[in-house]
């Protein structure tokens, strides 16, 4: 062949993707786990030597942290709390010069439901503006009253709380005594909490509670926060029990930030509303094929969906242990709940949180006021293992004027044993940060599977860690919990969104 003739063929094989490797690093899916995952990468290394590329097939990223907007007002609609020990959430947050949302008014009114009546409901907080000392005898009374039913087993149920957070507690370590872990057994043995997910909750609480504590109070907070019974897996049912503790806080304007900021702050490349249909190992790299017809070449590829819901074909196939997803549906109204639906005469008799019980005559999970606009005009927050139906939201309802359903394939439904997907899905460099999920679904548990996996990749390629990640280990007992490596960069780095 003449020699102008082969310089553009030349030209077309140099350009060409899907003909040479390339050494960018892939993520696939924008929510907390891949955003915290693309944030570590890129402050654990000195400089990364190659493309971040994240996909996210929606066309905002975020992933199940979302928010909805009802009748102007916008709400959470997926992952909601942050508990004040989620180290690695809090601090994203400050780096990010994300603030708190001011909810007002902290004195919470639960009513425990069991489909025809309140079998408990704690005392109606004192009307807004309320003297400090009115509020503290409040919340005394309360406790008193809590107590009178529950007795001892709070005690025995905080204190299985305390234990569990002491644990994971040290995934917080420097890194001189915190080993970089390659499947999710040995990461959850090395902290203690590996027992925890081969029993369910009910058998471990079993022996220290009474039965009444367990029917009413545990169920009701695990209905809440996992949708699921005390038949759920003990990891899983002690995390959904600390999301009941006092403390609890959310991003102003929006939980979802925190995956806009990290993906901001690691200067990925973003591919919105560009999924991943197949992933092929070519290799030295893998090749990864859109919905858009376009073909990306990765040197790593790191996976942070759920497998579960998603129809990614892998070739060669990987295996992964069945996992069945729990959805939860979440129903959003603004109007005014129905009084006799609950046996009640009068709407200011209803509990601003109705937790229920599992019970088969029961149709939803809970229901929560979001927003008092007025004595007969509020917004709602119902959870719900299935649809709820014109009708039955009817009877349930006196008024609706706006109802806005969203249905979340939202955390898997926990069981005991648990069964763990690999870390590494094929002994190279496809990665699992989801695997962890099936220990314990929440923002941090996402946040600290992918430091490790960063970690991981890091420990597996010629990445470099940063010098000064390293911090000298206490010299009398085990390290201090402690988040390592924003490096001091928190003033320089913040990110407007």
């Amino acid at each position: 062949m003449p020699p102008l003739l082969s310089l553009p063929l030349l030209v077309l094989l140099l350009l060409s993707p899907s003909l040479h490797a390339a050494d960018d690093i892939c993520i696939v899916g924008s929510g907390i786990s891949g955003a915290s995952t693309a944030f570590f990468l890129t402050n654990y290394t000195s400089a990364l030597p190659h493309e971040l590329r994240v996909f996210e097939r929606r066309n905002k990223v975020g992933g199940r942290l979302a928010t909805v907007t009802v009748s102007g007002d916008e709400f959470e609609a997926g992952g909601s709390i942050i508990h004040p020990r989620n180290l690695h959430v809090r601090r994203f947050a400050a780096l990010l010069g994300l603030a708190a949302r001011a909810d007002g008014d902290d004195d919470d009114w639960l009513g425990i439901w069991d489909g025809g009546r309140f079998v408990f409901k704690t005392l109606c907080p004192p009307p807004p503006g309320s003297s400090w000392l009115r509020r503290r005898l409040h919340g005394v009374a309360n406790s008193l009253l809590l107590l009178w039913r529950y007795g001892l087993s709070l005690f025995r149920m905080d204190s299985f709380v305390q234990e569990m957070l002491q644990k994971f507690l040290r995934y917080y370590n420097g890194f001189e005594s915190r080993p970089v872990f390659d499947n999710v057994e040995e990461m959850l043995k090395w902290s203690g909490l590996y027992g925890l997910t081969q029993r369910t909750l009910e058998e471990l609480i079993d022996a220290g509670m009474n039965s009444q504590t367990i029917s009413e109070l545990v169920t009701v907070i695990t209905r809440i926060n996992y949708g699921q019974s005390v038949s759920m897996s003990g990891l899983a049912g002690a995390v959904s029990l600390a999301g009941s503790e006092s403390g609890l806080w959310a991003i102003k304007g929006g939980n979802w930030q925190l995956a806009a900021g990290l993906l901001k702050t690691a200067n990925a490349n973003l591919h919105l509303q560009e999924g991943i249909d197949s992933i092929f190992d070519a290799g030295d790299y893998y090749v990864l094929k859109s919905n858009k017809g376009q073909e990306y070449n990765c040197k790593v590829t790191v996976i942070a969906t759920p497998l579960d819901e998603v129809n990614i074909t892998f070739v060669p196939p990987i295996s992964v242990p069945p996992r069945k997803m729990q959805h939860t549906h979440t129903t959003f109204v603004r109007g005014l709940l129905n009084p006799k639906f609950f046996g009640l005469s009068s709407v200011s008799d209803i509990p601003k949180l109705i937790g229920t019980m599992e019970l088969p005559d029961v149709p939803f999970s809970c229901i929560s006021v979001l927003k008092k606009h007025s004595e007969h005009d509020m917004t709602y927050k119902m959870f719900s293992r299935t649809k709820l139906g014109e009708t039955l939201l009817d009877q349930i309802f006196s008024t609706r004027e706006e109802t806005v359903r969203i249905d979340w394939p939202a955390y898997p439904h926990y069981h005991a044993p648990e069964d763990f997907a690999p870390i590494i899905l094929d002994g190279k460099h496809l990665y699992y940060v989801n695997s962890f999920e099936s220990a314990a679904s929440a923002m941090e548990t996402g946040a600290v599977a992918a430091e490790n996996i960063a970690r991981l990749i890091i420990s597996r390629l010629p990445l470099g860690l940063r010098a000064r990640l390293s911090s000298p280990s206490s010299e009398k007992g085990p390290p201090e919990p402690h988040m390592e490596s924003f490096i001091g960069e928190e003033d320089s780095r913040r990110v407007d969104l």
